[in-house]
């Protein structure tokens, strides 16, 4: 029997999930260690129920709204079953990781797959419930994979108008009609608000007119969240401009490595 990239005597799978492509960028290489398998699993679990779990949290927001017009629907003895508080600080966090570990590591696996390919057959034919799993799918993978350029670069660029600068985040560049109706090549940029980065405004500005910074997108969000108290480290953005110019480090991942190395001196 042939062996494969592990050592072991499994064959290659004959098809691969999303979450299969997950795990393998996170820990499929030579060193396979086992946090780095941890972390994989862990990645995985987390893109094959994230979708599952909003889908379901929204489809309930949507009956508890039905049962304040038409009546009750769970008995509140399911209700308390279900949303109970915990009694023990933090047992939530163990139970949530643990469970994400384990359905990362049955998605994996054959018959996980095939569970998968099915589940989402199955919510392909189902009108609403398919719209909200599969566009909560497709942001899933496009942030949580590593080859996506989304949220990975800081610009900035005038608005909300001339003279008035502002920062926010590269999520892509335009396609599809968006691209076709201009006629300069245009990115699509995220504006956060501040304190609170989570919500903002989809920008679509053309490449030309947008200053790409050397932070990194954490600094960029300390920033924006901060209210401009704390601002990324000068050393920080030296070095990382020294490995760039040198091709000691032309990824992001070095670049971050540098930062992070800096502000750990800071803290000690």
């Amino acid at each position: 029997m042939k062996k494969d990239e592990n050592g072991t005597g499994a064959k290659k799978p004959p098809f691969k999930t999303s979450a299969d492509k997950l795990f393998d960028e996170n820990a499929n290489g030579k060193d396979r260690s086992s946090i780095a398998r941890i972390r994989g699993y862990l990645l995985a679990g987390i893109l094959v129920t994230a979708p599952i779990t909003i889908t379901v949290y929204l489809t309930y927001i949507f009956l508890s709204f039905v049962d304040t017009k038409v009546g009750l629907i769970l008995p509140d003895e399911w209700y308390r079953a279900l949303y109970g508080h915990t009694t023990i600080p933090g047992i939530g966090l163990i139970v949530a990781i643990t469970f994400f570990v384990c359905v990362g590591w049955l998605a994996t696996n054959f018959l996980g797959r095939i569970v998968i390919m099915v589940s989402e057959k199955i919510l392909a034919r189902m009108p609403i419930i398919r719209t909200i799993y599969g566009a909560t799918k497709q942001v899933l993978e496009t942030v949580m994979t590593s080859q996506s350029n989304a949220f990975r670069e800081v610009v900035m660029f005038e608005y909300p108008r001339k003279g008035i600068w502002s920062v926010g985040f590269v999520t892509g560049t335009s396609e599809g009609e968006v691209q076709e109706k201009t006629e300069q090549e245009t990115m699509n940029i995220f504006l956060p608000t501040t304190p609170n980065p989570t919500s903002g405004f989809l920008l679509f500005i053309p490449r030309k007119d947008l200053i790409f910074m050397e932070m990194t997108v954490e600094e960029g969000i300390k920033l924006v969240v901060s209210g401009g108290m704390i601002s990324p480290d000068p050393s920080a953005r030296h070095e990382r401009k020294r490995l760039r110019e040198t091709g000691e480090g032309i990824s992001a991942n070095s670049a971050n490595k540098a930062s992070k190395k800096e502000n750990r001196k800071q803290d000690k």
